[in-house]
């Protein structure tokens, strides 16, 4: 939607011709994009999806990253996530905005553990109730955190269970009231992955299994966790891509914003 469709459609807002609602319905329906010959940065999506583009930092460049940047946060986009992020190349977009942007570049921050840079802060917390992210050990705290991340950036409080694997149950049974008391869980697991099924049974909330690649050689670098949480005997229990973390808690802040939305998010 161009500058005079806009107008167009804020006037008829205006002057009661329209509603709140149809207004909205017709600027999510003319999504625009920019064109920046290597991506078309999606200008539009926080108004369909309520969560702005998200960019994905492996497979390119460190000037590629800060171009799609730029456009998002010169459309209005308030927070944006770089996932997949290495330290090297983090170093690299964070020099070039301070070369183009002083003040972008202070409002740039990265986080090692996850692979994730972050434009923006995260917002204050708007959620049902909170969100847990639980890991079975040290080893998956890469993917822990950048499922924390992204559901702290879409504006869920969340609660971190780290290092609680079924190896040492009881390190998990001592935050059962944390678990009961959740909106959504990520449950996040390597080698046979049984931690998202010991939380399907102690939880009343929707439970997203996330496997990661940890593990030794018949762990198939995750595949047994992934079909091991697939066939989870706990009702309620659904599964993302191994070392999906982002995937698991964007789902995770959805369902912590249900019959709220995420409008306005901007991330």
């Amino acid at each position: 939607m161009d500058r005079t469709q806009l107008r167009e459609v804020l006037e008829q807002l205006r002057d009661g011709s329209v509603d709140v609602d149809s207004a909205l319905a017709q600027i999510a329906s003319e999504p625009s994009f920019v064109d920046l010959g290597y991506a078309k940065p999606d200008l539009d999506r926080s108004v369909r999806q309520g969560v702005s583009e998200v960019i994905y930092g492996a497979g390119k460049t460190a000037e590629q990253i800060v171009g799609i940047l730029g456009a998002l946060a010169g459309a209005g986009q308030e927070r944006i996530l770089v996932t997949r992020l290495d330290p090297a190349k983090a170093e690299q977009v964070e020099g070039l905005l301070a070369e183009k942007d002083a003040a972008r570049a202070k409002s740039f921050s990265y986080n090692e553990t996850a692979h994730m840079g972050m434009l923006g802060a995260p917002p204050e917390p708007d959620g049902i109730a909170y969100v847990v992210v639980c890991c079975a050990g040290t080893s998956d705290l890469y993917c822990a955190e950048e499922a924390a991340l992204t559901a702290e950036m879409l504006g869920s409080r969340v609660e971190r269970l780290y290092d609680v694997g079924v190896a040492g149950l009881h390190r998990l049974l001592a935050h059962v009231a944390d678990i009961q008391g959740a909106s959504a869980i990520v449950a996040i697991a390597g080698m046979e992955g049984a931690l998202a099924s010991v939380v399907g049974g102690l939880a009343a909330c929707p439970v997203i299994a996330c496997p990661t690649s940890v593990g030794y050689g018949a762990s198939l670098g995750g595949l047994a966790a992934l079909l091991s949480m697939l066939n989870s005997c706990a009702s309620g229990v659904s599964v993302v891509n191994i070392d999906n973390g982002f995937g698991a808690g964007y789902q995770a802040a959805l369902i912590d914003h249900a019959g709220r939305g995420l409008a306005g998010r901007r991330s």
